[in-house]
């Protein structure tokens, strides 16, 4: 049996493990969002119903049965309004990086850099893990906020990092280690 992964942020946030119950949703929210987040990802025009996921979903739960990372849905207030995930993780050098989304009304409510805060907390107290990686289009300035926010050093940009349907941006990394990291 696969776990299933639930964890609480706060008060009014939550993420929770995307199962195939949730690709209804998970659509809606992306159809919902589609201009807004066609800026920075190139899968959205990928996503054009919910039977869409339904061959992802199966794969983000192994990499979560295999402690290899995962990809959640962000809940506020009860509301799905975003995603989250660890990209893979490599036990060797304990270290992972996160990606996340945020639905364009949800924004200004500080619910990315509560989420990731408290999952920075679970990394590096519970899981062990001694460096985080986030990586922005250099473009995407709410985006970059969070790394800037939360302490992580920028480590570069990669030129022409990201190919978004008719154009390349460019990525900056950022890094955050756990002795950098003060947990709460």
């Amino acid at each position: 049996m696969i776990p299933i992964f639930s964890f609480t942020v706060d008060h009014e946030i939550s993420i929770e493990l995307f199962q195939q119950q949730h690709k209804e949703e998970l659509y809606a929210l992306i159809d919902s969002n589609r201009d807004h987040l066609r800026q920075w990802l190139l899968w959205v025009d990928k996503r054009r119903s919910p039977e869409d996921f339904e061959p992802i979903i199966p794969i983000w739960i192994r990499n979560y049965a295999d402690n290899n990372g995962f990809d959640a849905g962000i809940r506020y207030q009860g509301q799905l309004v975003g995603m989250i995930g660890l990209h893979f993780i490599d036990w060797k050098t304990r270290s992972t990086s996160i990606g996340y989304l945020l639905s364009e009304n949800a924004q200004g409510n500080g619910i990315i850099t509560r989420t990731v805060t408290s999952l920075l907390n679970y990394l590096f107290k519970e899981m062990g893990l001694n460096r985080v990686e986030i990586q922005c289009a250099l473009n995407n300035k709410k985006s970059m906020g969070i790394p800037e926010r939360l302490g992580f050093s920028k480590e570069g940009i990669t030129r022409d990092g990201q190919w978004l349907y008719d154009h390349y941006e460019d990525l900056v990394t950022y890094s955050l280690l756990k002795k950098d990291w003060q947990i709460s």
